[in-house]
């Protein structure tokens, strides 16, 4: 699953790689509009131009005008940023799909391990979190395993492997909090480095003229904007995985206490 996951979002990036490298050459493109455009202004009559004005103009979409405004920055620091989008993505929709699968309902399997506990078969209860995924079971697991050492090496044994599980639920989350950083401060040091270079342009023409510092300020600007972009979104997707895994976690050491009152409320061992 993670191995087709990857493919996609390495296909994702070629294809938008290839639309970015076809729209980089405007020139065609506004020579074709141009030819066309004077094809219509000869043949068309005037009753015609009545109905052309607005459909160009509703067609184009929030995604069309992001690719526009994406095209018009620098591309040596957008590509870095579009970089921080993909794999931060991927990152996060790896952490979601696992912490999905980590989640157990815990009361039916507390349910199958007391009626096991009952009638005194810890193999049963023991069989039945060995053939449940996720967290959750595992720990329940291991502190069936302990139950002849007595209470102490349950409780142990479940601490131990809950840090263990809390581990591996936080991997990947320290990459995703790293993308969360450096996308903007990319998009910080491309304005900047815009700035620079508007400001250089004035020195050279000696004067202040809006036609020559708008355009650089514009283009640095969008740098920016696509890094806070990129962040926001992250953050989103981190912030849901950290309450998915504060959820596990606490229906994790809801389920070790229920066991522990089992094992004694089942005459296992005795207090």
């Amino acid at each position: 699953m993670r191995k087709l996951l990857a493919l996609l979002l390495v296909f994702g990036l070629v294809t938008f790689t290839t639309n970015y490298v076809s729209a980089q050459d405007p020139a065609d493109s506004s020579a074709q509009a141009t030819d066309t455009a004077a094809q219509q202004t000869i043949t068309t009559p005037a009753v015609e131009e009545e109905e052309a004005p607005a459909a160009p103009v509703e067609s184009s979409s929030g995604v069309q005008m992001l690719k526009e405004k994406f095209i018009q920055g620098n591309w040596i620091f957008m590509l870095p940023i579009l970089f921080c989008l993909i794999l931060g993505l991927g990152l996060c929709i790896e952490r979601i799909i696992t912490l999905n699968l980590a989640s157990v309902n815990t009361e039916k399997l507390l349910t199958k391990i007391d009626n096991n506990l009952k009638n005194g078969d810890v193999n049963g209860a023991m069989e039945v979190c060995r053939s449940t995924q996720g967290p959750a079971a595992s720990v329940l697991y291991e502190g069936l395993r302990n139950v002849q050492h007595g209470p102490d090496a349950v409780e142990k044994a479940i601490v131990s492997y809950g840090s263990v599980q809390m581990g591996l639920l936080e991997k990947g989350l320290i990459w995703i909090s790293l993308v969360i950083a450096l996308a903007p401060m990319l998009g910080f040091m491309g304005t900047v480095i815009g700035m620079v270079e508007a400001f250089d342009r004035i020195e050279q023409v000696g004067d202040i003229s809006p036609t020559i510092v708008a355009g650089g300020i514009k283009v640095a600007l969008l740098t920016t904007v696509f890094g806070l972009l990129v962040a926001i979104i992250m953050q989103i997707f981190y912030n849901y995985a950290v309450s998915k895994i504060d959820g596990i976690t606490n229906k994790m050491e809801e389920s070790s206490v229920t066991l522990v009152d089992m094992l004694f409320a089942n005459n296992i061992f005795k207090r």
